[in-house]
């Protein structure tokens, strides 16, 4: 199961450079406006999708003051209606509560059946996740997060939202 400190040497170990800032457990984007965070650009809100069949499981990664238009990400990935995922699908597919959603939840995913789906924005930057846990949050280039995640076979996509 990968948790904090596990996210953590996983990047350490391949190398990739990330900036980790602990702070006061955050489950919400109202709580965590009030963090000094650096890099503001690379804010993200992560959200927990599902179609209305339950068979494909979304991250969906958008620029943190953005709202989801399910309509619009539903035409885009070409999928069944989708809605909010519910708690105990969060923690039986990724092992996370409310408040943690991340695409390194991914990870503890062993069946792939949660896919990642990022915000075009951030393709060439930076973003920011929490490591499993909403008490820190790490601030990294989006091609390292797609490339540990791909490399652990989560299927990842980038869409104009």
């Amino acid at each position: 199961m990968y948790g904090k400190k596990e996210v953590y040497a996983l990047l350490d170990e391949r190398g990739i450079e990330y900036e980790a800032i602990e702070h006061k457990a955050v489950y919400n984007m109202e709580e965590a406006d009030t963090l000094e965070l650096p890099h503001r650009e690379a804010g993200t809100k992560n959200l927990f999708i599902k179609d209305d069949k339950k068979r494909n499981y979304y991250v969906v990664v958008i620029p943190e003051h953005d709202r989801l238009d399910l309509k619009a990400l539903r035409e885009k990935l070409q999928a069944r209606p989708l809605k909010f995922a519910q708690e105990n699908e969060l923690m039986d597919l990724m092992g996370l509560i409310p408040g943690q959603v991340t695409p390194f939840g991914t990870l503890n995913d062993k069946e792939h059946k949660v896919k990642v789906i990022f915000a075009e924005y951030f393709r060439h930057g930076l973003m920011d996740a929490h490591p499993n846990d909403n008490t820190a949050t790490m601030i990294l280039k989006t091609a390292d997060v797609v490339k540990v995640l791909q490399e652990f076979g989560v299927e990842t996509q980038f869409v104009e939202l």
